[in-house]
């Protein structure tokens, strides 16, 4: 497959990369997981399935190569000011594609700010305690202990793991491009919010359509998909795959996908 080029700039101290063609068509907004950056969709986002369609791609403030803030910021203020990006662009309501960490983001950008977003299709995102894996071992430290030592870890961790798993050699990547303090920070809070357990009715009741995209064997969590179910979550499941559903099966993540989009395309406007 050859590889698409994007442009891209900064943004609201966001650095974006922009797929597709210029216009005013709606945009698939990209946001991704914890430690990772834009980076990790640049192969779907160049799929012949998705290819023509316009794309938005993020690195969230201290990710990536956007930069890392002074104090990190919470994934609320998160949230806003990816709100605050996308309505100074002039987007019409786009449809929002949140991996992991992004499909928290997501969640509450879709409820705070339901006129941005044409429909959200949430990949992996955290629905319950049991989706923390290298989130609640962050959690877990103190911040100081966990930028001295911690994270150093977890990095050589995924640099080992990436040696047979191509989608962690993405994310170990990334990870090397990441604020530990805002890793840590944002760790917590999922973990927080994942051990509440209102996610997923949560997510049944936005006011937009909305999808849920699990890799299985190796992605969310069977207590997660059993709270989707019992909350009728529409749930798509794609395999073999692990976390990483859209890099371990491309081809069954875009048509899943355009699928989607096909059958909300009257309020999404694809």
């Amino acid at each position: 497959m050859r590889k698409t080029r994007p442009a891209h700039g900064v943004e609201r101290n966001l650095f974006v990369r922009a797929y597709g063609p210029a216009g005013k068509s709606p945009a698939l907004v990209w946001i991704h997981g914890l430690g990772e950056s834009g980076l990790c969709f640049e192969k779907i986002v160049g799929h012949p399935r998705l290819k023509p369609l316009r794309h938005l791609v993020p690195d969230l403030p201290g990710y990536g190569r956007s930069a890392w803030p002074e104090n990190p910021m919470t994934l609320d203020a998160v949230t806003e000011h990816v709100a605050l990006w996308l309505s100074e662009r002039g987007e019409v309501p786009v449809v929002l594609v949140g991996h992991s960490m992004g499909g928290y983001v997501g969640q509450i950008l879709a409820e705070n700010h339901p006129k941005l977003l044409a429909a959200f299709v949430n990949v992996e995102g955290n629905i319950s305690g049991d989706d923390c894996t290298v989130s609640a071992q962050a959690a877990a430290q103190a911040l100081d202990a966990f930028v001295s030592d911690g994270f150093d870890k977890i990095l050589d961790s995924v640099y080992r793991a990436g040696a047979s798993d191509p989608a962690l050699r993405g994310a170990c990547a990334s990870l090397r491009l990441c604020d530990p303090r805002t890793f840590h920070l944002h760790a917590r809070e999922l973990v927080r919010a994942s051990r509440e357990e209102t996610l997923a009715p949560r997510l049944a009741h936005l006011r937009m359509p909305a999808l849920f995209i699990a890799g299985q064997p190796g992605g969310a969590a069977k207590r997660s998909l059993d709270m989707l179910a019992e909350a009728h979550v529409r749930t798509v499941a794609i395999g073999p795959s692990g976390h990483w559903p859209f890099i371990d099966q491309s081809d069954l993540f875009a048509d899943a996908l355009r699928e989607f989009l096909g059958r909300t395309g009257s309020e999404a406007g694809l």
